[in-house]
């Protein structure tokens, strides 16, 4: 998450440091207390915050648990971990409902923080989860206001109203009183009401916010704030909570690449949980707030689940199982990699999924020269095909492959690492979907897996014969096939952009993709 950068490559470093040391001593300790203080204060977490943080990290550092750990590092990370999940809230609150519907939702917060595009956002997912919610426009100072939520509603595919024009033009208080009794009357079951913003705190914001609250006593009170505002968040978060006690708190812009310090301080001055963080421009881009996982994300620990659940979403399980079928019979073709393409797709953006990866964060710069433009090039050349062409890219001949290359805009060597690459990932799903062990370009062999099926006699009765290495006569013919042996050739690119892959993948990990295609 590019708000968190800087922060998450100061903690690292720090930990990588301490790593190397086998035992801690208390020297050791208050350095790497020093360090992570420095980090949180350039990040903008608010000093009272970072004081109280780093005190229960050094305390617990110097305690037994600690000195009596295996790995002294590894525990002090730990500890990090479950202090800054304490910092971000704890544990995770969703959204409360009213016993009696409708559920009214009221927002609030500066001018420019972001509140009517969340409110398009939370209709999307509430449309998404089986509710209706309705829109309630009662922002009617800033211009176009109404406007924009108008916009906002029909993109999200919610219903609106809104009596006035805005603005300045009509009374929020009565629009928010009319707008719960005209959801009550049409059955919605959830009220989103966007009130006004300014560009500071002032007594005329709250004193309009408190009225509304008061007219419409909403089941939830959310305060929209920007992640990019910094030190002043304290302050901000403490004159709305004064002025009209909100029940939560949703980060927005935190795909921006400011330092992030109010996530970290929020939560913590308020005692409000963060409940929503905002990811990104589109209505999609909205994900419910974990402080374990965003402490995870912050430390480059990754965030698996989000990922996982992200994925569940995006793409369909009947059509994964016949997916499974096909590379299993070999029948996996050009059309179904499209799909594939389209699924991917639907999931977002590719530099936020591969960030969410364990230790993607040591791989920065290879994720800043991603180009999320290849997946479009390479459903360029697929759509330039024939059907035919799809199913069988053998009659891929160079006629044929100038043609593609002319009707998507790429040249001829693009079609053919297209094709190239296609049919070494088939081949290596093709063998995982039978559960065998992939033979991957760059990689050495995985302890311990051998291919299933694989005759153990073969080589036998072939004496002087040894599949470790050349046995020929000529010394310098032998020291070059057996060079060839020992190193493969790193491929000359990724389908990701993302060049060579460090490791194998373990045992443990070719079980769960097994399961995937329904070999477990």
């Amino acid at each position: 998450m590019a708000t968190f950068g800087t922060l998450s490559d100061r903690l690292t470093e720090t930990f990588r440091n301490l790593r190397t040391k086998g035992k801690l001593t208390a020297a050791d300790v208050d350095g790497t207390v020093r360090e992570i203080r420095r980090a949180l204060l350039d990040a903008d977490v608010a000093l009272v915050v970072v004081k109280d943080f780093t005190a229960r990290v050094r305390e617990r550092a110097l305690g037994d648990e600690v000195n009596k750990a295996l790995n002294p590092a590894q525990q002090v990370v730990q500890i990090v971990n479950e202090e800054l999940v304490q910092i971000l809230g704890g544990e995770q609150r969703r959204l409360q409902f009213a016993k009696t519907a409708p559920t009214v939702i009221m927002l609030a917060g500066l001018q420019g923080s972001g509140k009517t595009t969340f409110a398009g956002k939370l209709a999307k997912q509430l449309e998404g989860e089986g509710h209706t919610p309705l829109l309630v426009a009662a922002d009617l100072q800033r211009p176009n206001a109404v406007n924009q939520l108008q916009v906002v509603a029909e993109q999200a595919g919610a219903t609106i109203y809104a009596p006035e024009p805005g603005n300045g033009v009509g009374d929020p208080v009565k629009v928010s009183r009319d707008g719960v009794d005209y959801a009550r009357r049409q059955q919605h079951d959830v009220v989103i009401i966007d009130t006004a913003g300014r560009l500071g705190v002032d007594a005329e914001l709250m004193k309009q916010a408190a009225d509304i609250r008061k007219a419409v006593t909403p089941d939830e009170v959310l305060f929209v704030i920007d992640a990019m505002i910094g030190q002043d968040a304290v302050n901000t978060a403490k004159a709305f909570q004064e002025g009209v006690d909100f029940t939560g708190v949703v980060l927005s812009k935190l795909d921006g690449d400011a330092r992030g310090g109010a996530a970290l301080s929020v939560a913590s001055v308020t005692g409000r949980p963060i409940i929503f963080a905002s990811t990104g421009e589109r209505l999609e881009d909205l994900e419910p707030f974990h402080p374990d996982r965003m402490a995870s994300r912050i430390l480059d620990l990754g965030d698996i689940l989000t990922l996982i659940e992200q994925a569940q979403q995006a793409f369909d399980e009947e059509e994964a199982m016949k997916m499974a079928e096909k590379l299993a019979t070999e029948a996996f073709t050009l059309e179904d990699f499209l799909d594939q393409l389209q699924q991917m797709k639907k999931m977002g953006s590719m530099k936020k999924m591969l960030g969410m990866l364990p230790g993607m964060g040591q791989m920065k710069q290879q994720l800043e020269d991603f180009d999320e433009r290849e997946i479009d090039r390479t459903e360029a050349i697929i759509r330039s095909m024939t059907p035919g062409e799809r199913r069988n890219p053998k009659v891929l001949n160079g006629s044929r492959r100038l043609r593609i290359a002319r009707g998507a805009g790429m040249t001829v060597t693009d079609v053919n690492q297209l094709v190239q690459r296609f049919e070494q990932a088939a081949k290596m799903m093709k063998t995982v979907a039978r559960g065998g062990t992939p033979n991957i370009p760059g990689m050495g062999a995985v302890p311990g897996m051998g291919r299933p099926g694989a005759s153990s006699k073969r080589g036998k009765g072939k004496k002087g014969k040894s599949s470790g290495g050349s046995r020929s006569g000529n010394p310098a013919k032998r020291a070059a096939e057996n060079a060839g042996i020992t190193s493969s050739a790193a491929p000359t690119g990724s389908g990701f952009g993302l060049g060579n892959v460090p490791q194998a993948p373990s045992e443990a990990d070719l079980a769960e993709i097994q399961k995937l295609f329904g070999k477990g």
